[in-house]
């Protein structure tokens, strides 16, 4: 029975090997072909390392492609939409989740049908909203589309979690003397504190790497996003490998460097044991 059980994990552990080589061999190309030459990307033989070590890549990045700017205007743009879409949508499922009204599943599919809407149907009223208003060419408007794509998304799957913390945490801290929002804050959203951290993290990648709308609203090279920066090193049928994957490369370090933060949040059964 052990060398039984040991000989089934030698062959799971080969599996997950094998597919986690899979998963992560695009990411190591995309490292690998970010510090060749041109000339060696082109080479009819693909070599798996470098045989001249260089960082033009990284440099053409910094001093020709004006590629920090993009990134600086992604993370801004990502960062204030998804905390005020997280801030938002946490009222709004709690009311859906928690409170009894007419009309609430109603909403509730409102708000997943919303989410659902393809974006190309509605990004000629939002372009039209925004210039309106004078805030297209900008990423001021993409503060004010964005929403539009994130609360529901952060709402709906804040709803699920919310209906998850057992009401009966509610009626006790209610019976200790909180009222409905000392309730709220104090109680639920604490609980709740992984799926709004895996929430925001899903929100944020949402803004950093949309695309559609940033290209319709902003053409003004100071103001553009991280993937305008990466589709402006297309030109024609001519592709600007080594920039283009290094930009790659850097695009996906800030999320990972928050999920790496977040990570500790992201567990479940904090509630599990609260309720006897």
């Amino acid at each position: 029975m052990e060398k039984t059980s040991v000989s089934k994990q030698i062959i799971v552990y080969a599996v997950l090997l094998v597919l986690l080589i899979f998963a992560l061999f695009p990411l190591y190309w995309m490292l690998n072909t970010s510090f060749k030459s041109q000339a060696e990307i082109y080479n009819m033989t693909p070599s798996f390392w470098p045989k001249h070590f260089g960082w033009s890549a990284y440099e053409k990045l910094v001093s020709e492609k004006n590629f920090l700017a993009n990134v600086k205007n992604s993370f801004w743009v990502s960062l204030i939409v998804s905390l005020l879409s997280i801030a938002v949508s946490m009222l709004a499922a709690y009311a859906i989740s928690k409170l009894r009204f007419r009309g609430r599943g109603i909403v509730s599919k409102g708000i997943l049908y919303a989410y659902l809407m393809p974006r190309a149907v509605l990004f000629i009223p939002l372009y039209m909203l925004v210039s309106g208003i004078g805030l297209n060419d900008s990423i001021y408007g993409l503060m004010l589309i964005y929403p539009t794509i994130t609360i529901p998304y952060a709402t709906w799957m804040l709803i699920s979690y919310f209906k998850s913390i057992p009401v009966e945490i509610e009626e006790a801290a209610m019976i200790d003397g909180c009222t409905r929002l000392r309730t709220m804050l104090s109680i639920i959203f604490p609980l709740s504190a992984p799926g709004i951290a895996a929430t925001f993290i899903f929100a944020f990648t949402l803004c950093w790497s949309e695309y559609l709308y940033a290209l319709v609203v902003v053409t003004k090279s100071a103001d553009k996003t991280i993937t305008l920066g990466l589709s402006d090193m297309i030109v024609g049928d001519v592709f600007a490998w080594g920039p283009l994957m290094g930009g790659s490369i850097l695009a996906s370090i800030p999320v990972i460097i928050m999920y790496l933060f977040t990570s500790k949040f992201m567990v479940s059964g904090m509630t599990v044991g609260g309720v006897k």
